[in-house]
């Protein structure tokens, strides 16, 4: 669902993400993509694209963080030889 809303509504899916700052600047971001866009169409992808890309590799970010808490937590996996 939030990727949908990442790509029509992209400052407000990164909002509700908790990423303000990229949601500042995907705002910011806005403005000449859609000034711009109207010369060239495809630079109304940008903002969208950038949206979705930053839920993305946050979401990925917090399950590595969650494997490396439960191998912090519980020890290396059964049979682990580094």
């Amino acid at each position: 669902m939030i990727y949908i809303l990442a790509v029509f509504l992209p400052p407000l899916a990164l909002l509700l993400n908790g990423q303000i700052f990229s949601a500042i600047l995907n705002f910011v971001l806005i403005v000449p993509c859609f000034i711009f866009g109207l010369v060239f169409p495809l630079l109304w992808a940008v903002p969208s694209a950038h949206a979705v890309i930053a839920v993305y590799m946050n979401r990925e970010d917090r399950k590595h963080r969650e494997v490396v808490d439960a191998i912090r937590k519980h020890g290396p996996p059964p049979g682990y030889k580094p």
